[in-house]
């Protein structure tokens, strides 16, 4: 699964699309990935806002802990049953959009991946599923909840990011556990309204979505 995933848009545009404000600070990262700042969109007193928070929920196993070993950091959450997202989940309060213009996948062999962009034909800025919580290891985080791959996505993964249509977005900051697994078991977002852009740009390159390079001057 992603764990790459960039927002080539302006915080006006971001504003728009989500009828959000920014927070204090807020800025657009060149890209994602897991430990670093993202942007969510969050609703707070009849508001939202769109924030900075860092990628990955803090994860500890008892391996690591019997070496010495600080928590490591996830950011996807496949799994709704397990001990770690049980809490979180049933309450609409953690819930966040996620918002993206690309997320990415490997592709390739070992030593030599690149990196093939995902994207929609219909909309520049999109939302992912998502859940936050302000951690004692590492403060305001947040992830992002996956699920079976449409027909896009293979070969360079069999899970993608739970996306969610502008109409959604209400039903997901406010919805019941029942709409939480609704949306993580339904079908998923429709590949024809989706594109895949491979290119021959090393995994971990830094290079943005192609045609958008252009672009980085307005951000």
């Amino acid at each position: 699964m992603s764990r790459l995933h960039t927002v080539r848009s302006n915080v006006a545009d971001l504003g728009k699309h989500f009828g959000a404000e920014a927070s204090p600070g807020f800025f657009v990262p060149d890209e994602t990935v897991e430990g670093g700042p993202g942007i969510i969109v969050l609703k707070r007193h009849g508001k939202r806002i769109l924030k900075n928070l860092q990628w990955g929920f803090p994860r500890q196993t008892r391996e690591m802990r019997d070496q010495g070993e600080g928590p490591g950091k996830i950011g996807l959450v496949a799994d709704l049953t397990n001990p770690m997202w049980q809490d979180l989940v049933v309450d609409p309060r953690y819930r966040c959009l996620i918002a993206l213009t690309h997320f990415a996948n490997p592709d390739g062999v070992s030593g030599g991946r690149t990196r093939t962009w995902f994207s929609l034909k219909d909309a520049t800025i999109f939302a992912w599923a998502g859940f936050c919580r302000n951690t004692a290891e590492f403060g305001p985080v947040y992830a992002g909840m996956t699920m079976e791959a449409n027909a896009l996505i293979p070969p360079t993964n069999d899970r993608m990011p739970v996306l969610l249509d502008p109409t959604e977005y209400d039903r997901w900051l406010h919805g019941s556990i029942e709409d939480v697994i609704a949306f993580m078991f339904g079908p998923p977002f429709p590949a024809d309204r989706m594109k895949a852009e491979p290119t021959d740009d090393l995994w971990r390159s830094g290079e943005p979505p192609p045609a958008t390079a252009a672009q980085l001057g307005l951000f």
